[in-house]
């Protein structure tokens, strides 16, 4: 025999109640179908109730609604004959009782608990007349003969064993189908109406399954099972298929809504199963628990919340060593009423914090403060002090026993993403660390766990790209054509959340096709930098990276607070490492102590590895005691192309032509560029300096570089004959032009060099860059770092290459 127990979501539509029908009707052995009232009809019996108590006529409206809701779906459900007429009689006999007591409510403007338990058990009553009716050969039951409830410190509580004897001498001999209200009882001594509290249908239905040993208990809602974590928050969370009794409770005692939590006590110390399904989907396998679930490697199998959380902090020096604090503490709350979720307590005694409800906060404090008045009043201990707009989250498994390192890492891992941990408590059995947060963080908090844990199937990066560029543009391509094998090989998606361009942004949770990212811009909004701040900052979505593919100060200046905001920062724009020295210095302080990453490798040779070489040669003991450099691909490109066929003049064009250098190829000629590059290569190396200290020499006139652009295309070819000169000699000399960027013993200098044969210099090609590093480990063979140093793909490339070191991956 089992026991099948179908909520108000189950039963509250046609389509739904006619799968309760199928469902039931196909079991193959004898079954106990407990149900609950159609969906949301406790609610309104209970509002219809208030309007009546008020004095408000509405009530009848609301009433008739109500009777106009069970006969509509009886109409539907039910054909037409003498059943139908049996309960349509039956129904509106109970309606009509329900109408005089709200009448009488309204007359006398009062509604005690023991009438409002008598109209919400109306919902019950209703519905599984109307299931018995529906479902073949079904036998009912009233759950008001055998569900015994008795008052214990002001509540209405489960009389167990007169329950147990009750339900067996009900079903001494049990039919194929019987059909009982869930939810109602009666007072063991005075037989009025009581119940078992709100989402005490499961309830009902784990006693009965109890006390006649059914061998299992399946739970139809409307859902597939239980889930890692609720999946209106993570859009990863997937049905949990196994889990035991204990990992089942903790879950539910902290937000998980898929099963009341008194329900699993009564089959859990009977060793019966408990079976989640989906009346809406039921080919579903759902959830199965029991003592011991089937072998699960996962350390953690779920993850719950409760919204609506208030922390008080009972403190004082009054407190330590003193025995009886706690007790006192939790005696005077329990007397209210007042339930305590959460409890930690710092080893030193000095204070204790407490969960509660938001609803509950206020009492709380009022009673505590009474308690501990004369202690307060001499100021041995303080006045209560209560934390608002809290969140509590559980992390639950059984797998964690025992397992050194899951408090670590799951603090560590909220840590890193900027979640302040207010509070945390751990039992001894290692099922269950719960901990409160601040509200705005629980959907980052959920996700980052349910990320770091492996419970999701993916690993997901949230990217804000900003600047469609020619690198941008490149970057976003090489994402798009990247996406599906990540996902496939690595586990990793990669979710483009926030695209920007100079004028317009487009930002979406849920993540941007990259297909149409150009018509997407096109109709996006207009932007600006302030929007573009609050925009990232203010989506406060985990594992964030914002890619800055710009040359902009404006966006630049935003790295600060993106850092201080937990979001990972990949530059290839080279303005803030290059920037002064303290604000370069804050930021790599900044990002180390939020533990987040601030990467800019591209700032220097486009895609080559030469920052991350440098830092590896560092963390491993080397020093470096000289660089020399070929950093600009547009000058190199430059003094490669010129020869007596193709004069200076026409090499800086074709280098503009051809893409290598800006719009304005004086900002490549003045060095300006190689300047930041090797002020970003010596602070990398472990110096401090500045833009100003490094000594430049022109090899063009200083005249040049005033006026605008096209007077400088007009004065260039006047360079031609001496540069035609000089280039004859130097090469009659075996020698080649190399723009030469270096740093030794505190000396930074850029310049114009003449690199004979021999030289690692000497035969570098195209726009390609060079560096050379005289180590203490390399000194008599320096290490050289060769290669595309310019050109959209490759450093496109080289920001991609960053991302994918976020990712580990």
């Amino acid at each position: 025999m089992k026991v099948l127990k179908f909520g108000g979501s189950s039963v509250g539509s046609i389509d739904s109640i006619l799968s309760v029908k199928r469902i039931v009707e196909g079991q193959s052995e004898p079954v106990i179908v407990v149900v609950s009232a159609l969906g949301g009809i406790t609610d309104e019996l209970i509002r219809t109730a208030h309007l009546a108590v008020d004095g408000d006529v509405a009530y009848l409206t609301s009433f008739a609604e109500i009777a106009e809701r069970h006969h509509t779906l009886i109409d539907a459900v039910i054909p037409k004959g003498n059943q139908r007429t049996a309960l349509i009689h039956t129904v509106d006999s109970l309606l009509d009782e329900l109408r005089s007591i709200y009448q009488g409510v309204y007359l006398i403007r009062d509604l005690s608990p023991k009438t409002l338990a008598a109209i919400v058990s109306y919902g019950e009553r209703l519905s599984s007349k109307i299931v018995a009716t529906l479902i073949s050969d079904a036998q009912w039951y009233d759950s008001r003969d055998f569900i015994k409830t008795e008052v214990k410190g002001g509540r209405s509580l489960l009389a167990s064993e007169l329950t147990v004897q009750l339900v067996q001498d009900a079903w001494t001999a049990i039919p194929r189908i019987s059909v009982v209200p869930g939810f109602i009882s009666t007072d063991a001594h005075s037989g009025e109406i009581t119940n078992l509290g709100r989402g005490g249908s499961d309830y009902t239905a784990s006693i009965i399954a109890a006390a006649l040993n059914a061998t299992q208990l399946e739970i139809w809602t409307d859902v597939d099972g239980f889930m890692t974590a609720d999946p209106r928050v993570i859009s990863t969370a997937y049905v949990i298929p196994e889990l035991s009794y204990i990992e089942a409770m903790e879950l539910c005692n902290f937000g998980a809504k898929v099963i009341y939590p008194p329900t699993i006590y009564p089959v859990c110390i009977k060793n019966i199963p408990i079976l989640v399904k989906n009346t809406f989907n039921p080919d579903a396998t759902g959830t199965i628990i029991k003592l011991e679930p089937s072998d699960d490697s996962r350390l953690i199998k779920g993850i719950s919340s409760i919204k609506g959380t208030t922390l008080i902090t009972v403190a004082g020096l009054s407190m330590v060593g003193v025995i009886g604090v706690n007790r006192r503490i939790f005696s005077v709350l329990a007397d209210k009423g007042i339930s305590v979720f959460m409890v930690s307590q710092a080893s030193s005694e000095n204070s204790t914090s407490i969960g509660v409800r938001d609803e509950d906060a206020d009492a709380a404090c009022d009673v505590l403060n009474e308690e501990f008045a004369k202690e307060i009043q001499t100021g041995s201990m303080f006045p209560m002090q209560a934390e608002r707009n809290l969140a509590t989250v559980a992390v639950v498994g059984e797998n964690m026993k025992h397992t050194p390192g899951i408090a670590g890492k799951l603090f560590g891992t909220l840590g890193r993403s900027g979640i302040s941990v207010i509070a945390c408590a751990q039992g001894a059995s290692e099922t269950n660390i719960s901990f409160v947060v601040d509200t705005k963080y629980l959907r980052k908090t959920l996700n980052v766990i349910h990320d770091a844990f492996f419970l999701s199937e993916y690993q997901v990066l949230n990217l804000f790209l900003c600047g469609v560029g020619t690198v941008g543009r490149q970057l976003i391509e090489q994402i798009a054509s990247q996406q599906e094998k990540l996902m496939r090989e690595q586990g990793l998606k990669l979710n483009v959340v926030g695209l920007a361009s100079s004028r317009r942004a487009i930002f979406s949770r849920d993540g941007l096709d990259l297909t149409n990212y150009r018509e997407l811009l096109a109709s996006a909004p207009e932007s600006n930098i302030r929007r573009l701040h609050d925009e990232v900052i203010g989506m406060n979505i985990f594992n964030s990276v914002f890619v800055d593919c710009t040359a902009s100060p404006e966006v630049a200046a935003l790295y600060h607070d993106f850092l201080e905001h937990n979001v990972n920062i990949v530059a290839a724009n080279k303005i803030a490492a290059s920037s002064n020295y303290e604000n370069y210095r804050q930021l790599k302080a900044t990002a180390q102590r939020r533990g987040v990453k601030y990467l800019f490798e591209t700032n220097v040779g486009a895609g080559l590895p030469i920052i991350r070489t440098i830092n590896d040669l560092i963390h491993s003991g080397d020093k470096i005691l000289r660089i020399e450099a070929v950093l600009s691909g547009t000058l190199n490109f430059i003094f490669n192309k010129i020869s007596a066929d193709i004069p200076f003049s026409q090499t800086v064009r074709m280098a503009k032509d051809e893409g290598y250098s800006e719009p304005d190829p004086r900002i490549d000629l003045s060095g300006t560029d190689v300047i930041r590059k090797l002020v970003i290569l010596t602070r990398e190396a472990g110096y401090a300096i500045e833009q100003s200290e490094v000594e430049t020499s022109l090899f063009i006139p200083q005249e040049l570089f005033s006026g605008d652009v096209d007077a400088f295309w007009q004065q260039l070819p006047a360079l031609d004959a001496d540069f035609e000169q000089r280039r004859s000699r130097l090469e009659a000399d075996g020698k080649r032009w190399r723009f030469v960027a270096k740093y030794e013993e505190g000396h930074a200098s850029v310049a114009l060099a003449e690199i004979p044969k021999g030289h690692p210099f000497y035969g570098l090609e195209g726009s390609n860059n060079i560096v050379m590093l005289t180590t203490e480990r390399y000194r008599e063979y320096p290490m050289l770092i060769q290669g595309y140093g310019a050109g959209a793909s490759v450093t496109a490339a080289g920001v991609f290459a960053d991302i994918m070191s976020i990712a580990n991956i």
